[in-house]
């Protein structure tokens, strides 16, 4: 494969998320990354598998966890990714430790791309301030409130913050990220820090 088939030959992206993740959020992006050529790990908050769902709340499928977040550090990645679901969103930014390592990627200026409800965790992070980006529509007033400016768009990207609003958005989403991940550091994430 050349570069321009697998973009992110060699790079190394983490997933974070818990029970609750919606499943086409994760396997899509997931998708999306690996066939771009990037090796990918699961991090989660509990080493057992996580149970992902549909529409919020249908149980779906498990997924095996790579490495509990406790063990993972950011410095082993060139970017992170965090799928939505309302219940994985909530459950993730109640552990100090995601939430720590969330910053940890902005702080080391490296890509990041958050969908649906995974913006929750951006707020939790306090890495919005200044930043604009668009997220499940619920999301827009904690956006705010965060310090960010919330925009309802299929995909917005600030300086290596890729963020969409849900499932519709998959498509743009997946695009947009191996691009912005393919593109290396981005010292622009340290402006919100």
């Amino acid at each position: 494969m050349t570069a321009q088939q697998a973009p992110l030959m060699g790079k190394s992206v983490a997933f974070l998320a818990t029970d609750g993740v919606e499943e086409v959020e994760y396997t899509q992006s997931r998708a999306a990354a690996e066939q771009a050529g990037a090796e990918v790990d699961l991090l989660s908050v509990h080493p057992e598998p996580i149970q992902s769902v549909r529409q919020d709340i249908n149980p779906s499928n498990t997924y095996e966890v790579d490495l509990t977040v406790a063990e993972a550090d950011a410095s082993d990645y060139d970017a992170l990714v965090l799928p939505g679901g309302v219940a994985n969103a909530d459950r993730l930014r109640l552990d100090p430790v995601a939430v720590a390592f969330v910053r940890d990627f902005f702080e080391q200026e490296k890509p990041v791309a958050a969908i649906c409800h995974g913006p929750w965790m951006l707020a939790e992070a306090d890495v919005v301030r200044g930043r604009t980006l668009t997220s499940y529509p619920s999301l827009a007033t904690d956006i705010r409130n965060a310090g960010g400016n919330w925009v309802n768009e299929q995909v917005h990207t600030d300086a290596g913050l890729v963020t969409s609003r849900g499932p519709s958005d998959l498509p743009a989403f997946g695009s947009k990220m191996v691009e912005e991940i393919s593109e290396g550091l981005h010292v622009g994430q340290l402006a919100s820090i």
